[in-house]
């Protein structure tokens, strides 16, 4: 696996015990607490109009919450509540439902399929940012009962929870983005997210979010 897919052909992965651990420092660094912080703020006051009309527009179009709440794990598989707009019909969403969802899913409201195709949905996960459960970019965060049922067939999926999940990752940009219905499709995330991990740093974390934004216009693997 290589970065040449987004653009990072220049950084090498390396096996120096050294630049790891450099790495790390920088992803748990209160530098990038701090900035994630700053930016995620930013981005919530730039972006309250967008907000607003989403906001309304699902209180009109189909009964219940404005968002759904999902339990996922963080670092040190620590628990919290992951924000998203809803964008599910919610009778269909109650209970803890942790069902991928499929092209065409049926669940999906008219709305909530504009959502998630340009990824409006995950807007409210900057509170996430801003309340220190999540970064900006590092490994997407998935359902807790995902985590127990890869946790038991990739054996180095646990590795993940070793930095903050993130609001967007390289796995996102690099076509590992949406569902996986093969265990073979976890594989490869998780693959990149732990590249990631090793040679994460301000410049990459800067590329990966401007990359996320052509992603979501050019790719059609959000449903």
């Amino acid at each position: 696996m290589s970065f040449v897919g987004v653009g990072m052909g220049v950084l090498e992965q390396s096996t120096d015990r050294v630049i790891i651990d450099l790495s790390r420092s920088y992803l748990n660094s209160r530098f990038r607490r701090s900035l994630d912080t700053l930016v995620a703020v930013l981005l919530l006051v730039a972006l309250i109009p967008v907000i607003g009309l989403i906001t309304v527009g699902i209180s009109i179009t189909s009964p219940g919450p404005i968002l759904f709440r999902q339990r996922r794990s963080g670092i040190g598989m620590k628990p919290f509540m992951l924000l998203k707009f809803r964008t599910m019909y919610w009778a269909e969403t109650r209970a803890g439902t942790v069902e991928q969802a499929i092209r065409g899913d049926s669940r999906v409201t008219p709305l909530g399929r504009f959502l998630r195709a340009t990824s409006l949905d995950e807007l409210p996960q900057l509170f996430n940012v801003v309340r220190g459960e999540m970064s900006l970019v590092g490994p997407r965060p998935h359902a807790v009962e995902h985590d127990r049922f890869y946790m038991a067939r990739i054996p180095h999926y646990v590795r993940r929870f070793e930095v903050r999940p993130g609001l967007t990752g390289l796995a996102q940009i690099s076509g590992a983005r949406g569902g996986t219905p093969r265990i073979q499709d976890m594989r490869r995330r998780v693959d990149i997210d732990l590249e990631y991990i090793e040679n994460a740093s301000l410049p990459v974390d800067c590329l990966i979010f401007l990359q996320t934004v052509r992603e979501v216009f050019e790719s059609d693997s959000a449903y």
